[in-house]
């Protein structure tokens, strides 16, 4: 078990930190008086963009419609109408097959949501060509916005599938591996997405104010060593 926990851990962390770094080539170029040289960059491009979001959206539709026919069914039990909410509501019952797979396809569908309504592609292709900058091998403009989409697309739904996973196992875990809810909770879900991002965020803020002071940091190193 805690082999395991270990290996949930990992993987979320390195999914959470990773992404997929685009070069960036920046052109000389002159502004009234004065020259900006060149260089090169990259831009990178998370994984997870979406973080927990999908899985709390997700989560909330999905007990919506499990309240509300489980609610009607009890009140009109004597009609047809009734029964048919009851069994839709057992249908839909956590840690079932059908509730597993709508689960499933609702966090693949909010994490493409999230990025299509937080990534905007046509204004940083934009502002690259404004500012000089260009993908090599890929022409500024609509071209650069073209291939933004679908690299953000493809690691998208490596992220999203990330997400699934991790969401769905420790349902899998309590329901039909009879493992208790306390336990499972553990190897996935949002506290574990959210725990782990929070100590990410700490740990980056820790290493900015470190950097700040003249200290090295400790991401890298390992280890946090004295002015001295």
């Amino acid at each position: 078990m805690m082999m395991l926990l270990a290996a949930v851990i990992a993987g979320i962390v390195a999914v959470t930190q990773a992404q997929r770094k685009i070069p960036v080539q920046y052109a000389q170029r002159v502004v009234g008086r004065k020259t900006y040289s060149g260089g090169s960059s990259f831009m990178p491009l998370r994984v997870n963009y979406a973080g927990v979001m999908p899985v709390i959206f997700a989560s909330a539709i999905l007990m919506f419609f499990t309240f509300i026919p489980k609610y009607l069914g009890q009140h009109y039990s004597n009609y047809a109408f009734g029964v048919f909410l009851t069994q839709m509501a057992e249908s839909l019952n956590r840690g079932s097959l059908l509730y597993l797979i709508l689960y499933g396809l609702m966090i693949l569908f909010f994490s493409y949501f999230w990025v299509a309504t937080q990534f905007n592609e046509i204004q940083i292709a934009d502002d690259m060509k404004k500012g000089g900058g260009y993908v090599p091998g890929v022409r500024p403009g609509q071209a650069t916005s073209d291939f933004l989409h679908k690299t953000m697309s493809r690691i998208t739904l490596a992220g999203a599938i990330f997400l699934t996973i991790i969401a769905v196992v420790p349902i899998i875990m309590s329901s039909w591996m009879n493992i208790p809810q306390q336990v499972s909770q553990f190897f996935g879900g949002t506290s574990l997405l959210f725990m782990v991002g929070v100590m990410l965020d700490t740990m980056r803020q820790m290493e900015a104010q470190l950097l700040t002071r003249q200290y090295p940091g400790f991401l890298k190193k390992g280890r946090v060593k004295g002015r001295f």
